[in-house]
């Protein structure tokens, strides 16, 4: 019988379980799939490898869901699946527990610009690796829906667009200011906040529309940005989702 269990490793502690993984003696295979990759093709392309072997439920959807593609692990009396924080490049199986495209991942310092906004707050900032080198945050005055009827209600959202539309365009300035310079050497652009505001954010600021190549991600469950909230989306960015199974032998 497998027993299951989920880790979410920050950087330092993925490329630990990485030199671990890598020690670990006897036969094994590894599967890697870059992102994009169907999930019945996925299942197919492990019944390949593994023939019978018994293979978690569900294994198949949770690569093809991936953004970023997987890392599968397996021997006799353990399996390993790893979902990287940056897309893998290309699919391939080896034998032996071949973690080198992962560490290689995990160890670049990719430069990462992030954008965080919600109507009112705002924080931007410019990591290499998992360091800052940049960053601004800062808020705006933006009131709350009217809630009564008439024409005061009127007036009250043409007061309120002005607000946002004032208010996205300072987040704009500050993104020309911290993010333009580091333009041509940026690898990935991360929103974070709420939906709406960041898709009238990237309307209202064409500067933006020059990395719509290279969006990492959006993470929309972030609370009101602040310095620490931007330190803790970097760590989110950086994080690698590991499941485990193992035989459970009574």
């Amino acid at each position: 019988m497998l027993v299951s269990r989920e880790l979410r490793l920050g950087r330092s502690k993925a490329l630990g379980f990485l030199d671990e993984l890598a020690s670990t003696e006897g036969k094994a295979t590894s599967v890697y799939f870059p992102p994009g990759i169907a999930a019945a093709r996925v299942e197919t392309g492990l019944e390949k490898v593994f023939g019978p072997v018994d293979i978690p439920t569900g294994i198949a959807e949770t690569i093809a869901a991936s953004k970023m593609g997987a890392a599968f692990f397996w021997n006799q009396l353990q399996m390993y699946l790893v979902l990287p924080p940056f897309p893998i490049k290309e699919e391939y199986i080896t034998d032996g527990y071949d973690v080198g495209p992962l560490r290689t991942l995990l160890s670049h310092d990719f430069l990462i610009a992030l954008v965080l906004v919600r109507l009112g707050a705002f924080s931007i900032g410019v990591c290499q690796g998992t360091k800052i080198i940049d960053s601004k945050t800062g808020t705006g005055l933006v009131h709350a829906r009217h809630k009564k009827g008439g024409s005061s209600q009127a007036r009250f959202a043409r007061h309120r667009e002005k607000q946002i539309e004032e208010f996205l365009g300072r987040v704009c300035g500050h993104v020309r200011e911290h993010i333009e310079p580091h333009a041509r050497s940026l690898d990935y652009l991360v929103y974070g906040g709420a939906r709406t505001t960041i898709l009238t954010l990237r309307k209202r600021c064409p500067l933006l529309s020059q990395f719509d190549d290279r969006i990492l991600r959006m993470l929309l469950d972030i609370p009101e940005p602040r310095r620490a909230v931007l330190e803790k989306a970097i760590g989110t960015i950086w994080s690698t989702d590991v499941i485990e199974w193992r035989q459970d032998n009574p």
